[in-house]
C-alpha cells in the first residue's frame, strides 16, 4: 500500500497482480471503475484485454525493488500525459540507470523456505551509465498446499551522454515466474473449522509467466530550458492462470477449473516537448505537448480445465487494439511564484479489433484544469483545486459483441484542499468528488467487463509528516470516503467490494549509529461485499511490519524485515460469490484470501566498489 489511500491486496496465490481498491472503487487488477495507471519509465504497464481482466497490472511483478530510483503519484487524471485508466491516479515508476557500487550482491533467507538472490553490476563509464541485474526468489508461503512461487527476472540498461545536450538510453527487463495457489476459500468453512484458514480446495490452481519488454529513449536539451524526449518499446508476454473460484458450482465431476490465456504483442512510442517562456514580465510559463502510441495485438482465451490439461475451450479471440493520442498544456506562475494556473487537453482515440468479427472506434476528449494559490510567502499555506477527466476503455470483446454499449468510461474528479509546511512539519488536507459515467461488472461467462451505470463518490484525505529530530520522523495519512453509490437509483444502491477508510502510519529512522529502519502500520474499515444486503460484509484489519538495517563493516550490510508484527489474523481480498463444495449444496458466501502471519526474512548485502 502506497502512502496515498491505495490499498492493495494479493488474490492468490504471489505470481498474480494484486487487487487494488482506491476512493470506494475496486479496480480490481487495476483498469476498471476508473483505473490506475502505472507506467515504468514511459511503458505502460496496464494490459487492455487481458486474459484475467481489463487494465491487468501482473507485469509489475517484473521489477527488482533494488532497482527502483523513485515512484511519482499524481492523485488523479489531473496530467494530459496520461490517458487510459487513468481515472483514479497515476503511478509513475522511474528505475535506476546505476547503482552507487560498481558490484551488488544481497543473500535473503526466512520464514516459509523463503530465499532470494540478488546481483548486480554497475561498471563506471566515462560518457554514461550502465547497470545488469539479476533477481530470483523463491517460496512455498504459509499454505498447505505449498506456494512454490519462483520469480526470475533480469535487467540490463546502457545510457550514453552523445553531448551536453543529448542522451541516448536502452533498457531489457526479462521475467520468468511459476506458482500454485490456495485460491480464495469459503470462510464460512473456515469459520466451522471445516477448512484450514491456509488449506485449499483445488490443489491446481496458480500459473505461470514470461514477459520481456525492450524499450529506448532520446532526450535533447536546448540551451534556453526547452526538452524533446522520444522513447518506444517493444514487449512479449505470455500469461497462463489456473483458477477455480467456484470449485463444484457447475460440474460435480471435473470441477469448475478454468484457464485463462493470454498472448500478446505491445508496441509503442512517445514523444513530448516542453518550452518555458515568459507571458509577461511577472508571468512565466511552461507549454508542454506530446502524442503516445500504443499497440496491441493479442490472442485471449479461456478453457475449462481439469489438473491444468484443457478440457474445452469456452471462448478465445485474436483482438487488436490501438491508442493514438495527442496532449497540450499550459502552465503559468505569476505574483512572485504565489499563483499557479494549468490548463491541458488530451484527446485519445481507440480502434477496437476482433479477428473475423470486425471493427469498432471510439474517442473522447479530456479536459484538465488546476489552481494553486498562496496567499503570503510570510504564511506557507497553499491552497489549490484540481479538475480533471480520466477514461478508462472496455474490454474489445465486449466492444465487438455488443456495439450498443458504452465502450469508453469517463471519470470527473474534482479535488480542493490546502497545504501547510513550515519547519519540520508538512500537513495536507484534501477534499474530493467522483463523478463515474459508468461502472463496470464482471461477466464471468467469458471474463470480461461491462459497464452498468453511473456511479459517484465523496470525502477527504489527510496526511502529515513530522520531523521528530534530525534523524528520526513520523507520518502518517488516511482516506475516508464519505459515500459511494450508482446515481439515479431509488432505493440507493451502493458501490461495493472496496474499503472507505484507509490509514497508513510510519516511524522511521535514518543513519543513526549506522541504524536505518522503519515501523509500519497500515489499516482498512470492514466493507460492503452485497449491494442489497448490508450484513454481508470484508473484515477490516491492521497490520504492522518492521524493518531495520545496519552497517557491519564497509562494503557489508545486515536487514531484517518482519511482516505483520504482531502475528494478526486476517484476510488480503475478500470477494462475495455463489460457489459449492462436494456434498452441500451452492450457497453465496465470502471468499477470502488469507495474509500471511509473522514473516521473517533477514539478509546480508556485499558492496565492491562504493
Amino acid at each position: 500500500m502506497l502512502d496515498a489511500g491505495i490499498n492493495a491486496g494479493q488474490h492468490e496465490g504471489g505470481g498474480k497482480s494484486l487487487e487494488i481498491r482506491r476512493f470506494g472503487f475496486n479496480l480490481d487488477h487495476g483498469g476498471v471503475n476508473g483505473g490506475l495507471k502505472v507506467l515504468v519509465d514511459g511503458v505502460g504497464q496496464n494490459q487492455t484485454t487481458q486474459g484475467h481482466g481489463q487494465g491487468y497490472l501482473g507485469s509489475l511483478k517484473s521489477l527488482t525493488p533494488e532497482l527502483i530510483e523513485e515512484a511519482t503519484l499524481i492523485n488523479g487524471p489531473f496530467s494530459p500525459e496520461y490517458g487510459d485508466f487513468s481515472g483514479l491516479g497515476v503511478v509513475h515508476i522511474k528505475l535506476r540507470e546505476s547503482l552507487p557500487d560498481t558490484l551488488t550482491l544481497r543473500l535473503q533467507g526466512g520464514s516459509f523456505g523463503t530465499w532470494r538472490g540478488f546481483a548486480a553490476a554497475s561498471p563506471r563509464l566515462a560518457s554514461g551509465d550502465a547497470l545488469i541485474a539479476y533477481e530470483g526468489s523463491f517460496t512455498n508461503g504459509p499454505f498447505l498446499n505449498p506456494l512454490r512461487y519462483r520469480r526470475d527476472n533480469l535487467t540490463g540498461s546502457w545510457t550514453r551522454h552523445l553531448n551536453e545536450h543529448e542522451t541516448l538510453g536502452f533498457r531489457f527487463i526479462g521475467s520468468l515466474s511459476g506458482f500454485y495457489s490456495s485460491g480464495q476459500v469459503p470462510l464460512d468453512e473456515v469459520s466451522k473449522g471445516r477448512l484450514d484458514r491456509f488449506g485449499y480446495v483445488d490443489p491446481n490452481d496458480g500459473g505461470r509467466v514470461q514477459s520481456a519488454t525492450t524499450s529506448m529513449y532520446w532526450r535533447h536539451e536546448g540551451g534556453k530550458g526547452e526538452m524533446l524526449k522520444i522513447d518506444g518499446f517493444i514487449a512479449r508476454s505470455l500469461f497462463d492462470l489456473y483458477s477455480n473460484f467456484t470449485f463444484y458450482l457447475k460440474d460435480l465431476i471435473h470441477g469448475d477449473g478454468i484457464q485463462q490465456h493470454d498472448s500478446r504483442l505491445q508496441e509503442g512510442f512517445n514523444a513530448q516537448y516542453t518550452r518555458p517562456h515568459r507571458l509577461s514580465q511577472r508571468w512565466q510559463a511552461l507549454f508542454v505537448t506530446g502524442v503516445n502510441f500504443h499497440d496491441n495485438e493479442i490472442n485471449v482465451g479461456l478453457y475449462s480445465q481439469e489438473d491444468r490439461v484443457p478440457i474445452a475451450l469456452t471462448t478465445g479471440a485474436q483482438a487488436h487494439v490501438t491508442n493514438e493520442a495527442g496532449y497540450a498544456q499550459e502552465s503559468a506562475s505569476g505574483f512572485s511564484g504565489r499563483l499557479i494556473l494549468s490548463a491541458g487537453l488530451r484527446y485519445d482515440l481507440f480502434r477496437f479489433g476482433i479477428a473475423n468479427a470486425g471493427l469498432r472506434y471510439g474517442g473522447r476528449w479530456q479536459p484538465k484544469a488546476a489552481l494553486a494559490y498562496t496567499p503570503s510567502h510570510r504564511i506557507p499555506i497553499t491552497l489549490h483545486a484540481n479538475y480533471g477527466r480520466g477514461i478508462s476503455t472496455a474490454d474489445a470483446r465486449v466492444v465487438i459483441q455488443h456495439p450498443e454499449n458504452p465502450r469508453i468510461s469517463t471519470t470527473d474528479f474534482y479535488e480542493a484542499g490546502a497545504s501547510h509546511s513550515e519547519g519540520r512539519l508538512s500537513i495536507s488536507e484534501d477534499f474530493f468528488l467522483i463523478d463515474r459515467s459508468h461502472e463496470e461488472v464482471y461477466i464471468p461467462d467469458n471474463a470480461t467487463y461491462e459497464f452498468k451505470g453511473p456511479s459517484r463518490a465523496y470525502g477527504f484525505e489527510s496526511k502529515a509528516n513530522f520531523a521528530l529530530t534530525r534523524r528520526l520522523s513520523i507520518n502518517g495519512g488516511l482516506t475516508k470516503v464519505a459515500n459511494a453509490f450508482y446515481q439515479r437509483t431509488v432505493p440507493r444502491i451502493y458501490v461495493v467490494s472496496a474499503p472507505h477508510f484507509v490509514a497508513n502510519a510510519g516511524l522511521t529512522l535514518s543513519a543513526w549509529r549506522g541504524w536505518s529502519g522503519s515501523l509500519r502500520l497500515r489499516a482498512i474499515n470492514h466493507y460492503r461485499l452485497d449491494d442489497s444486503d448490508s450484513s454481508v460484509v470484508a473484515g477490516g484489519h491492521t497490520v504492522v511490519d518492521l524493518g531495520v538495517s545496519r552497517r557491519i563493516v564497509r562494503g557489508l550490510d545486515f536487514s531484517l524485515s518482519i511482516d505483520n508484527l504482531t502475528n494478526r489474523d486476517y484476510y488480503e481480498t475478500q470477494n462475495y460469490f455463489q460457489s459449492r463444495l462436494p456434498g452441500q449444496e451452492p450457497a453465496f458466501r465470502i471468499h477470502g484470501t488469507p495474509g500471511y502471519p509473522l514473516t521473517a526474512i533477514i539478509g546480508l548485502t556485499f558492496r565492491l566498489g562504493g
